[in-house]
């Protein structure tokens, strides 16, 4: 059985990256970007200076930095708006995975036009919009180099999932010096994001050899990093494994898919407003456990991978401590549960059927080693509810 690899035509990887974007156009063909981003860029001045180093290259660009950090179709809509009436041949997304995706979504509904629910999976996207060069600030998403984007209706609180080849950015500057003033708390809710993609894409039902040399590197770079990153955020070291394993991690779900524990946060981000990396921080251990048994040499390789197991431990003792240590990491970076979030109680429980509808429908839950029903994990929903 062969496997389609999908990556973009082309990846500028390490410190100084994304000064190589000018040139990067220039390769492309491009000379009229949109820079696509959100109010955090700008007052860092990472936007402006994007812009100076084009304008120094005689390129010309114009800035839509009103992303939403959970997008929504809402407000994509002004972006796709500049695209419809803008001269523009290419787009360039700057910031984290809700930058990026709402670029992503932003150069389809340009060029194509319809609403955000027309695009959503189970609908393969593969006609290109504009060329866009992903340039990301977290090292978490992996947006910069997967086929999907996950834009919000908000009419019905669904966060849809769209895939196809037309969300591939052309190009990937990955630039980990950009990740040196993130907050601890998004440090951790993003690099917790990245090692739940690798270890996801290593059990998910589609990997293949390649997406688990990629997933497994992720996790080697990921685990032991993501704390040091965490305490120390000068930490240059930490900081560009961090940034290299999440992409490797994008690179391994995007050509196997994410799980359970993708499908069950994305309803919690919709609903309540959850950071997707903190919802899926929440998930991990309990969507851990529930699966362990349909793949326990699988997820034991995840364990000695991350370094919190040995070659010599049996394959039941790798999980326990698998488990140990998704646990521990939470506690460590002070992950909260639901309720110290905010979450009210009935709430949750009364959007539990909802939730475990719409999580199936995302498709993900069927790529899981064990896949659920929906009373599965409605059940899920409550551990994860209770655990301390």
């Amino acid at each position: 059985m062969s496997h389609r690899i999908v990556l973009p035509r082309l990846m500028e990887i390490g410190a100084g990256a994304s000064q190589q974007l000018a040139a990067v156009l220039g390769g492309l063909g491009c000379s009229r970007p949109l820079i696509v981003t959100d109010r955090m860029m700008v007052e860092l001045g990472y936007a402006a200076r994007l812009a100076e180093q084009l304008e120094q290259a005689g390129i010309a660009s114009r800035c839509f930095a009103d992303t939403a950090p959970e997008p929504t179709a809402a407000s994509i809509r002004a972006g796709v708006q500049m695209v419809r009436e803008g001269d523009f041949d290419s787009i360039v997304a700057l910031g984290g995975g809700s930058p990026i995706d709402s670029a992503k979504a932003i150069g389809i509904l340009g060029k194509f036009g319809g609403e955000m629910r027309d695009y959503r999976f189970p609908r393969d996207v593969s006609d290109a919009g504009l060329p866009l060069i992903a340039i990301p600030t977290t090292a978490g998403t992996g947006s910069e180099v997967t086929r999907f984007t996950i834009i919000t209706d908000e009419t019905s609180d669904e966060k849809m999932l769209c895939a196809g080849l037309g969300f591939m950015p052309v190009a990937a500057l990955i630039d980990y010096e950009l990740t040196l003033s993130l907050p601890p708390r998004i440090t951790a809710d993003t690099g917790i994001d990245a090692l739940t993609h690798a270890i996801e894409a290593y059990v998910s039902r589609k990997a293949s050899l390649y997406s688990d040399a990629q997933a497994l590197e992720a996790m080697r770079l990921l685990a032991p990093n993501l704390r040091s990153a965490f305490h120390e955020p000068r930490n240059l070291a930490a900081r560009e494994a961090m940034m290299l394993g999440a992409t490797l991690a994008g690179i391994a779900f995007s050509n196997a898919s994410v799980a359970l524990v993708h499908g069950m946060s994305r309803p919690i981000g919709a609903f309540f407003h959850v950071p997707h990396g903190l919802s899926n921080a929440m998930l991990l251990p309990a969507v851990t456990a529930f699966s362990i048994p349909a793949a326990p040499e699988r997820y034991a390789d995840c364990a000695r991978a991350m370094g919190v197991a040995s070659e010599g431990d049996s394959v039941e003792t790798a999980n326990d401590k698998l488990l140990s240590e998704l646990r521990a990491l939470n506690k460590e970076l002070q992950v909260p549960s639901p309720a110290q979030f905010g979450i009210a109680r009935e709430r949750f429980f009364e959007l539990r059927e909802t939730m475990a509808k719409q999580a199936l429908a995302s498709g993900s839950p069927g790529n899981n080693p064990r896949v659920p029903s929906e009373a599965e994990i409605i059940d899920l929903y409550e551990t994860v509810w209770n655990q301390e």
